[in-house]
């Protein structure tokens, strides 16, 4: 793979970093990629090679190319630690004769010190993770501090693809933004949506397996003017911790000299979460944990039937304060809801989702929901993940491509 092309322009009140991708080894097509935020961030936006490299690092290791070369210098600390990365990929996810990839650049970067003064930021989607984030960053760090949080950062092209349902979601978090004393920074990129469709139809194993962490990464560091340091919300905590594509081993090390990257709350589990944002009123009245983005509506980004939607409603409820919130069109869980929602015997239920139902079972008890009891107890004694059937599928994921577990669903479904 060759990243060079480096281009910077104006279209209307959009201000675009690109770069051309040639693809080398794998025969996909060539295609741009690029950055792009409002006129009001404009200056904040910069043609930094480091961006593109981990918007294509990750991908180029993915489809087998042999190596990247970038058409710039790059910072010699990315590179050390993104070397680092790919290590724990390979280890984690490939054959020993896989995933070999090389980094070759026009040169190395000498550190520039024309940046402005930086700012603390963090990926702000509106979920659980990056509220809690926000909340434990204003709890720890008093507001003249180097880390106090101060703008989020808002993408398009990763999770979402419509325009006009995204607006939905920037309407909403910039009026949470303004309420919790930070920027809302929103950017528009097309690093995933080159890949999207296709992972589709793998279950997003590409974004969740590999590609996260270093994706936002990339977006972070086309703003490494305006930051010194970028939060990543962690999806797992230290009791669940297992390989995936944002990792404590994989984040840090998508740092240069001019940008650190950190992961953040690994230490609490999910409902350590929920407790930090309900005790936050704006956290509490625009929540959005749906991943069902077509069926978003103004003021309403919750479909509250999905299983994310009810995991969290049930954690909502054993606090008691389901029914203080308007972030999601019911006000309580019934059984017959919880039954229907959420199947644990579908792929992808491993331990870490067994622990988040599990740690619901005693605060649901504390506030006489043994109803709702009952039914995850019950759902939990059909939950069909365990060690040797999680251990063959690491080994069907690194060794035989999901092929088994391709042909599990091939045989179910035919």
């Amino acid at each position: 793979m060759k990243v060079g092309n480096f281009s910077e322009t104006k279209n209307g009140s959009r201000h675009r970093v690109a770069a051309t991708v040639t693809w080398e080894d794998c025969g996909r097509p060539a295609h741009d990629v690029y950055f792009e935020t409002d006129e009001r961030f404009s200056d904040s936006l910069t043609l930094n090679p480091n961006a593109f490299l981990l918007a294509c690092a990750i991908p180029a290791m993915h489809y087998g190319e042999k190596r990247v070369f970038m058409d710039a210098e790059i910072c010699p600390e990315l590179l050390e630690g993104l070397g680092t990365a790919m290590s724990w990929l390979r280890e984690w996810y490939y054959k020993p004769e896989e995933g070999c990839l090389t980094i070759e650049t026009k040169g190395l970067q000498v550190p520039s010190y024309d940046k402005k003064a930086g700012r603390a930021g963090f990926f702000f989607s509106g979920g659980i993770d990056s509220f809690a984030t926000l909340r434990a960053n204003r709890m720890h760090f008093p507001p003249e501090h180097p880390r106090a949080i101060r703008d989020g950062i808002l993408v398009y092209g990763l999770e979402q693809d419509d325009p006009e349902l995204f607006t939905h979601v920037l309407t909403s978090l910039t009026d949470v933004a303004d309420k919790a004393g930070i920027t809302l920074v929103p950017v528009y990129t097309n690093i995933y949506l080159n890949y999207r469709q296709e992972d589709a139809t793998h279950g997003f194993k590409f974004w969740g397996d590999k590609f996260g962490g270093a994706a936002l990464s990339a977006v972070a560091h086309a703003f490494a003017r305006r930051f010194d340091s970028v939060s990543i919300a962690a999806t797992y905590s230290t009791r669940t911790i297992e390989p995936w594509g944002s990792h404590p081993l994989l984040d840090p090390n998508y740092s240069s000299h001019d940008l650190r990257i950190l992961h953040d709350g690994i230490r609490l589990t999910r409902f350590d979460k929920v407790k930090l944002v309900a005790g936050w009123d704006v956290a509490l009245q625009n929540i959005r944990v749906c991943n069902r983005y077509k069926h978003y509506q103004a003021g309403m980004l919750n479909c509250g039937r999905c299983e994310k939607c009810v995991r969290t409603m049930l954690a909502l409820t054993a606090l008691g304060v389901l029914e203080r919130t308007r972030a999601f069109p019911e006000q309580d869980v019934s059984p017959e809801l919880l039954m229907k929602s959420v199947d644990m015997t579908k792929s992808g239920y491993d331990v870490f989702m067994k622990l988040q139902y599990e740690e619901l079972l005693g605060p649901l008890s504390a506030v006489g929901r043994h109803d709702l009891v009952r039914v995850i107890e019950r759902k939990l004694s059909h939950q069909t993940a365990s060690p040797w059937k999680e251990k063959m599928r690491q080994f069907d994921r690194k060794y035989l491509g999901n092929n088994l577990t391709k042909l599990k669903r091939f045989i179910f479904h035919a």
